[in-house]
């Protein structure tokens, strides 16, 4: 029986419930990482003994499924827009804004599907703003394609967070810190695109990229939503 379906058990003297423990396992996961997380440490965050959590919960990863489900509910958004490319837009966002809330979010995107019930809620507005415009192996293939570039422009971003806070240098210094060795190795000749890129490309922030890959990612799948059938 998955943790969705498991009832939960009658209050005692301290009073419990998955919501309680689920929210403080995330204030710990939001200060220290998913690292940071134990069933010892929620249990003692909320004055309770370690084994009062398992008539919750069995195991850890059930905590973090419903840690995860309840960032997706703030993923989903309050209305859907009628738009599908919007809709698609919308969620990205959401993802990603919900992402730097909780950069511990990054670690447990991309593997199974999560099934909770917030998290059905927003694969049923992904898929809904794509239904009767393809067939539904074509909007999955779409929505996972979404997915999968916003799942990889938050880890992304993730880590380049992680490694600022880590060495203590913002994106700007460490490029000043590694301009001369970057220098040198352009000055052999042997990477005349990475020259290009480096002297004449515009650098953009973090939104503004994420911004244009999704464009170009929904561009590609309103290429497929139009072509004609085979």
């Amino acid at each position: 029986m998955s943790v969705w379906d498991r009832p939960e058990p009658p209050h005692r003297p301290v009073p419990l419930d998955r919501e309680r423990i689920v929210a403080a396992a995330m204030a710990l996961a939001d200060d220290g990482g998913l690292d940071a997380v134990s069933l010892r440490k929620v249990a003692a965050r909320l004055n309770a003994g370690p084994m009062r959590l398992y008539g919750y919960l069995s195991t850890k990863q059930e905590l973090f499924d419903l840690m995860v489900d309840e960032v997706y509910a703030e993923i989903l958004p309050p209305e859907q827009p009628g738009d599908w490319r919007e809709a698609l837009r919308a969620i990205a966002r959401r993802t990603r804004h919900a992402a730097l809330r909780h950069e511990w979010l990054a670690d447990l995107l991309g593997g199974r599907p999560a099934l909770g019930p917030n998290a059905l809620a927003v694969g049923e507005a992904t898929l809904a703003a794509l239904t009767g415009r393809t067939d539904i192996d074509t909007a999955l293939r779409a929505v996972e394609t979404v997915n999968a570039y916003t799942t990889g422009a938050i880890r992304r971003e993730t880590a380049n967070l992680r490694a600022e806070r880590a060495t203590g240098l913002s994106k700007h210094d460490w490029q000043r810190t590694s301009g001369p060795h970057l220098t040198r190795m352009l000055a052999t000749g042997r990477y005349p695109a990475l020259t290009k890129a480096v002297y004449d490309g515009t650098d953009v922030d973090t939104e503004a990229s994420f911004e244009t890959g999704l464009d170009w990612i929904l561009d590609a799948v309103a290429a497929r939503l139009t072509r004609p059938p085979a």
